[in-house]
């Protein structure tokens, strides 16, 4: 990866230029308006005399039963898929207990994350608990301190589903100083966005009865490293959720099987997995992970702590490098937004580095503290571009370039890296992380 300077006057044109209407599509596929209901895919090929093997002969699958129906018990994804995985790099911790994997959003469409592609990060490795024997304890400043079971939990009334990102706070923390990883995988795949089914955090609180003196609430994991977070009272009482599934089904064990917190727009640590507690006190706790990790470290060697929302945020996540530009002509961009401050309203996309912007589409459901996808169609002749987007939410904010954002944070933080995104697009379509200088 490498640092390129602001391209010159001339390259690139106004983006507005890019738009694509389906006669044009159509005229570039070589497939006219007169065309029949299904026409060969190879127009070029057929107007040639020249069959396309692929589509005049019976082809081999069609000619045999294929697999039965429990060939997969469970379904997986196709073997020509293989793209489609979580990826680790190895060298970024020094172990696999206390590591991360990243959600393969190049490889994604639409804005739900299947959940065996969601992102993992573990403190101290996963813990493997019992259904029968989970215990959930509620306790500290309250009138009634309660254990519920499971089935308690499941039984409760103002079972709810809401989709909502999960962002970890280091994602693209990599890239506080410069280009670094090669691929929106890894460069922001530290996110997944589900549906979560669960119970309020407040229906448990009402039960127990919070003290007047009551203003935080401190979350604990039953994982061997004692995840514990701080959370504001506000927060607990507004969005939280006590989830035990996710897109349908049970959490899997690596997401905090039987339950986990969920904390909408909120750090991702703090949505604690494998959830064993809530103590209510006066005050936060300050304990190990929002001590020495998870504060941000500034430029005058002070450091922020309690930087709980994740700022609206974007990036293309095709092209990109793991997902380079192959055809000239129609193509499709194709990215993610979201914000923890709410919904998010717009996304516009430049191809010559900041110069010009062009509005993108936002397709499919906009929901507050979720993905929201976006896409512009556009002709490419084969010059370079430099992609970014850039994010707007419902409050107003509007996602800060990387200059922007070190010239308030600095370079030495980990965390809270929403800055935009440039991919360079080479003449033949490769792509690649770069920074506009």
């Amino acid at each position: 990866m490498s640092q390129i300077q602001e391209p010159g006057k001339g390259r690139g044109e106004e983006s507005g230029s890019a738009s694509l209407s389906r006669r044009r599509f159509l005229s570039a596929a070589g497939i006219g308006a007169g065309a029949a209901a299904v026409a060969p895919l190879s127009a070029v090929a057929a107007r040639a005399g020249t069959p396309d093997p692929n589509i005049v002969p019976v082809p081999e699958w069609t000619r045999m039963l294929g697999a039965g129906v429990n060939n997969h018990p469970y379904g997986v994804p196709s073997k020509f898929e293989k793209d489609v995985v979580r990826r680790e790099v190895e060298w970024l911790t020094a172990s696999r207990e206390s590591s991360v994997s990243f959600t393969p959003l190049y490889a994604l469409d639409g804005v739900i994350t299947p959940n065996g592609l969601c992102f993992v990060r573990h403190h101290g490795g996963e813990a493997e608990i019992e259904p029968d024997k989970y215990r959930f304890m509620i306790h500290g400043l309250v009138d009634k301190p309660l254990v519920f079971t499971l089935d308690d939990i499941k039984r409760m009334p103002g079972r709810m589903n809401r989709a909502y990102f999960l962002e970890c706070a280091a994602n693209s923390g990599m890239e506080w100083r410069g280009a670094q990883l090669n691929g929106c995988q890894f460069t922001h795949g530290m996110i997944h966005n589900v549906f979560y089914t669960g119970v309020p955090l407040r229906a448990f609180l009402d039960a127990a009865g919070v003290k007047p003196s009551g203003k935080w609430v401190l979350a604990e994991g039953a994982d061997a490293s004692v995840m514990t977070r701080s959370i504001p009272l506000h927060k607990a009482l507004d969005d939280c959720l006590v989830a035990f599934a996710m897109n349908g089904e049970a959490l899997r064990p690596e997401q905090g099987y039987p339950v986990r917190l969920v904390v909408p727009g909120w750090e991702g640590n703090m949505w604690v997995k494998w959830l064993r507690r809530i103590e209510v006190g006066d005050q936060p706790w300050a304990q190990r992970e929002e001590t020495s990790k998870y504060t941000d470290l500034l430029a005058d060697g002070r450091s922020r702590r309690y930087t709980f929302i994740m700022d609206a945020k974007s990036v293309v996540t095709s092209p990109s490098p793991q997902a380079p530009l192959r055809h000239k002509g129609p193509n499709v961009l194709s990215g993610i937004a979201w914000s923890g401050r709410g919904t998010i309203k717009r996304v516009d996309v430049s191809l010559d580095g900041g110069r010009n912007w062009t509005t993108a589409r936002i397709e499919g459901p906009a929901m507050p503290m979720a993905m929201t996808r976006f896409y512009l169609d556009f002709d490419w002749d084969g010059r370079e571009l430099m992609v970014q987007s850039r994010a707007m939410d419902e409050t107003g904010y509007v996602q800060p370039t990387k200059a922007e954002l070190r010239k308030v944070r600095g370079e030495n933080s980990i965390y809270h890296n929403n800055g935009i995104q440039t991919w360079l697009v080479r003449g033949n379509g490769e792509t690649e992380n770069v920074e506009v200088g």
